[in-house]
């Protein structure tokens, strides 16, 4: 009983933010979606995808259906040929998690900045040489995935990411000096670095 009674309080708090246009759900009700993995069943319930997974669909670019997805909340896209990420990617609002792994990617649009309600970045094994400065809009940011990317440098902006607790840098050549100033930009972050070089000039 008490769970039915549980279950109708989430319904009426959903269908009064779907009142407004977006429903953003809580951990517990995104838990319990179902998460498609194909485009063509996705685009006949397309305010009812939360979760979507597009792995390894040799994607070279981002479908445009996912843009009329306003619901989502979970978009997985890794191991694809991606090799840029459109503007309107700043459209999905309601984004917590984004994986755009394994890909081609070398940079993200500045629209990125606009998905405010993103917890996970992931961008591991892509060619990305540095962070959109708009980076630093994303408050709830907790993880950031970078592992074996080309980065130079990251914008200063990053520093305003308070709730960042994981930056992943491994894979990628930093002297000691770069790793100390990252260090000196996010002093409460766990940020992971292969052993520092002197191979950067």
């Amino acid at each position: 009983m008490l769970n039915h009674k549980i279950s109708l309080v989430f319904l009426f708090i959903i269908l009064a933010i779907q009142s407004q246009g977006q429903t953003l759900l809580d951990t517990i009700a995104l838990s319990q979606q179902k998460t498609l993995k194909s485009l063509a069943a996705a685009t006949t319930q397309p305010d009812s995808v939360f979760k979507l997974d597009l792995s390894k669909q040799k994607h070279k670019v981002v479908p445009e259906e996912i843009r009329s997805f306003k619901n989502l909340q979970v978009l997985r896209l890794s191991r694809n040929k991606l090799t840029e990420i459109p503007e309107w990617i700043g459209e999905l609002k309601n984004l917590q998690v984004l994986d755009l792994s394994y890909n081609n990617l070398k940079m993200l649009p500045d629209s990125i900045g606009n998905c405010t309600q993103l917890v996970h970045l992931g961008l591991n094994r892509n060619v990305i040489e540095t962070l959109p400065h708009t980076i630093g809009r994303l408050e709830f940011l907790e993880v950031i995935e970078l592992w074996d990317n080309e980065i130079i440098s990251l914008p200063d902006e990053i520093k305003h990411l308070h709730n960042l607790k994981t930056l992943e840098l491994r894979g990628i050549l930093f002297s000691k000096e770069e790793q100390e100033q990252i260090f000196n930009l996010l002093p409460e972050t766990n940020v992971f670095f292969s052993p520092s070089c002197n191979c950067k000039n």
